[in-house]
């Protein structure tokens, strides 16, 4: 908690709390909606290397493993390497020393990837991107006032865009609405950290929204609760956020039956 990077000075991370709010994060993919989640080792040496979303991207059955804009979390590549292999995806790695990108960037709508452009994300970056998921379109987007793309939208339904309110969140979405064919929905919270959320469909359980709680945003908790078809899962965040943690940072969601 005191190493990892942060944008902006502020309070420290309260280690215990950070801990019981990462263990019912877990608690809720594995135990509430039966996710088999598989764990990687902490490694004391890499401090943000909780927010394994950054160091992957992973669409159908291929994998492509970033490079990460911050040179001290370029070593996060490896052991997120070894588990992906022992899923038998296909695994792409960025070796071009000329691209950077975080998965925080990256936003998968189902139909197509925006890559964010960000201190951490560069062009070549998601060209990388685009080179290996040849069969989705791929529009980059501007992040400026932000560390990545998700820190103010994700996905909060099939063809629902979550975003903040921020001029720099609205802008983002016209962009992202203007490079697109397809029309989508849009859900506006009132925070932006808030529109960080994390949507799933699961097989048994229909629609179902991680999202930030009550306590932490009310005005957002309140839009959400306006999604009457989606089992609606608040989730606590207030000690990763304050080293620009979002609830997708934590997780790399892969769909595949695995035999664990």
């Amino acid at each position: 908690c005191r190493q990892a990077l942060r944008s902006a000075a502020g309070p420290e991370v309260d280690f215990a709390r950070a801990e019981r709010e990462h263990q019912l994060y877990v608690g809720v993919l594995r135990g509430k909606l039966g996710l088999q989640v598989l764990e990687l080792p902490a490694d004391e040496s890499l401090p943000d290397c909780v927010f394994v979303e950054d160091v992957a991207v992973v669409c159908e059955e291929t994998a492509l493993l970033t490079r990460p804009g911050a040179p001290s979390r370029r070593k996060e590549v490896e052991a997120m390497k070894r588990v992906l292999e022992s899923l038998n995806l296909n695994i792409v790695e960025m070796v071009d020393e000329n691209a950077t990108l975080d998965g925080g960037d990256v936003l998968f709508t189902g139909r197509e990837f925006f890559v964010g452009l960000s201190r951490r994300t560069n062009q070549r970056g998601a060209e990388i991107l685009a080179d290996t998921f040849k069969d989705y379109a791929v529009s980059t987007v501007p992040v400026h006032d932000s560390l990545h793309l998700k820190s103010f939208c994700s996905m909060a339904g099939p063809n629902l865009i979550a975003i903040g309110s921020s001029e720099a969140a609205q802008k983002a979405l016209k962009t992202m609405q203007q490079m697109s064919d397809h029309r989508y929905d849009k859900l506006t919270v009132p925070d932006d950290a808030a529109a960080n959320c994390i949507y799933l469909n699961i097989p048994s359980k229909g629609h179902v929204l991680l999202h930030r709680a009550p306590e932490e945003y009310p005005e957002s908790a309140k839009v959400f609760e306006k999604l009457k078809d989606h089992m609606l899962i608040p989730i606590a965040n207030t000690e990763l956020e304050k080293v620009d943690g979002s609830l997708t940072c934590c997780s790399v969601l892969i769909n595949k039956a695995s035999e664990l």
